[in-house]
């Protein structure tokens, strides 16, 4: 048993899905804290001027959990992002098979971070054929708030053999513990993939929605192709 655990992320970018494509189950990391100016809450797409920041607006405290970020709904965030998508995308050849998805996607009122985030990620993962499940580490019973010790506890719960760890997440870590636990890290060293793209030169480290609407589930292959693995040892 493969997983994969990371923080939700609007609308992420490839190396996430990818990540997710090489998981048999993906664990959304609700319950560690929120990084402003982070990607949580943010993501970047490709519009006819260059790309363009899609921010999600958000009251959040120092320190509060990610899955108890309030997003600001006073704002006409969700009317603004569908319209700069529509106006970068709308000539992309897969868009409209995607469009009603995507209205029904900032249609559905949500009154948190996290729920979008995972919404978001989800939408995306599935449009581009990634069909491992995920579920949420706040519904896994895992309480330990030291970094190691909360992801070998996350990887048991989920009966896990192998966690595909990110690089910055590997720095972080203490291996030995997964070793000890029987647990298997691989880390991944992402080479971006390039691909046919709207308005000009290629643009790495977009969501992935600009692979989705350029080139459908076709983009799951594109996207998995860029995976590299690398065993760690203690």
């Amino acid at each position: 048993m493969k997983v994969a655990i990371h923080q939700p992320q609007y609308l992420p970018w490839l190396g996430y899905l990818a990540k997710w494509a090489a998981a048999d189950l993906f664990v959304f990391l609700d319950t560690v804290q929120y990084e402003k100016n982070g990607w949580q809450n943010r993501n970047r797409i490709k519009a006819r001027e260059g790309p363009q920041w899609l921010t999600v607006p958000v009251h959040a405290r120092l320190g509060v959990p990610i899955r108890h970020v309030a997003i600001d709904t006073a704002q006409p965030w969700s009317r603004r992002h569908l319209a700069a998508i529509r106006h970068a995308y709308a000539t992309a050849p897969h868009f409209a098979e995607h469009e009603a998805a995507l209205e029904d996607l900032y249609a559905c009122p949500r009154a948190s971070l996290s729920p979008l985030a995972v919404a978001s990620a989800t939408w995306l993962a599935r449009a581009a054929g990634i069909t491992a499940p995920a579920v949420l580490a706040s519904e896994l019973g895992a309480d330990a708030t030291e970094p190691t010790d909360r992801l070998v506890e996350l990887c048991r719960a989920v009966k896990a053999d192998t966690y595909l760890s990110g690089p910055d997440g590997v720095t972080y870590m203490d291996r030995a513990r997964f070793a000890e636990a029987g647990i298997e890290v691989l880390v991944q060293r992402y080479e971006h993939p390039v691909y046919t793209q709207l308005h000009g030169p290629f643009v790495p480290n977009l969501s992935a929605l600009d692979l989705v609407v350029m080139h459908g589930r076709a983009g799951g292959e594109i996207l998995a192709g860029g995976n590299r693995w690398e065993r760690v040892e203690r």
